[in-house]
């Protein structure tokens, strides 16, 4: 039987670990051939290469750190100079940084903008040039973009929220072309960048399903608005939380 993305080309940011791994993962088990970037886990990122490769795929780690919108366009260049096209990205490198209000440095409210927002846009901007109809444009935002829910999470709540609004935008102006672009918003899941064991505790009493998500999850709704299944979709943010905002 085909794969559901036999012969695509996909890319994405931030691909060597947590969410980011498992959509690579994901998305070469069906079929397309997948470069992504990584800003420091060069390790895990040849790891996941040889994974892919050794299971028959095609994979390629790209060494850029998002919040450089240059170093971000080469890498995407790079990948369509490898694999000949580009079908497919995901926007999925972000940061979280919290803190009070009154302590908060800019410096952390300009990078955590520079990564979670304006890469993007400069992501979707460089890919852009290279795809045709058919094309898929999917970046992974949050909850908090509709429900904050904690202090301290102002600012990457309102990166969230940017994405969402962005992401209605770039339907608008991708559509006639053929182009899909949709924001997935997942809840509280089991990540490195939340490990902490007493705040999953407590995160788990908040959800209806009484657990929080695996990366995989994320990763099957990315597949999904990835697939040809979903060309009908586009400017909606997905939310899959186990019922979070129930």
């Amino acid at each position: 039987m085909t794969k559901p993305l036999h012969e695509k080309v996909a890319i994405v940011t931030g691909g060597s670990r947590g969410i980011g791994a498992a959509i690579v993962r994901r998305l070469a088990a069906d079929g397309a051939a997948v470069a992504f970037t990584y800003a420091n886990s060069s390790e895990k990122a040849d790891a996941i290469v040889a994974e892919i490769e050794g299971s028959g795929g095609k994979a390629l780690a790209i060494k850029a750190d998002s919040a450089d919108a240059a170093a971000l366009r080469k890498a995407i260049d790079r990948a369509v100079d490898h694999f000949g096209a580009l079908d497919i990205l995901v926007n999925n490198a972000g940061i979280l940084l919290l803190n009070k209000l009154e302590d908060f440095p800019l410096e952390d409210f300009d990078r955590m903008f520079a990564v979670n927002v304006r890469a993007v846009f400069a992501g979707t901007q460089a890919a852009a040039r290279h795809m045709h109809e058919g094309g898929r444009i999917i970046t992974i935002g949050s909850v908090v973009a509709d429900r904050s829910g904690f202090p301290t999470s102002s600012v990457y709540s309102m990166t969230k929220g940017a994405v969402a609004a962005m992401t209605r935008g770039l339907a608008r102006d991708l559509g006639p072309r053929g182009i899909t672009v949709n924001t997935i918003q997942p809840g509280p899941t089991e990540t490195d960048m939340n490990s902490d064991p007493a705040s999953h505790e407590m995160l788990k009493g908040l959800m209806a399903l009484g657990r929080l998500g695996e990366d995989r999850e994320i990763a099957g709704l990315a597949a999904y608005l990835a697939s040809p299944e979903a060309a009908f979709i586009t400017g909606a943010s997905l939310t899959i939380d186990g019922g979070y905002l129930a």
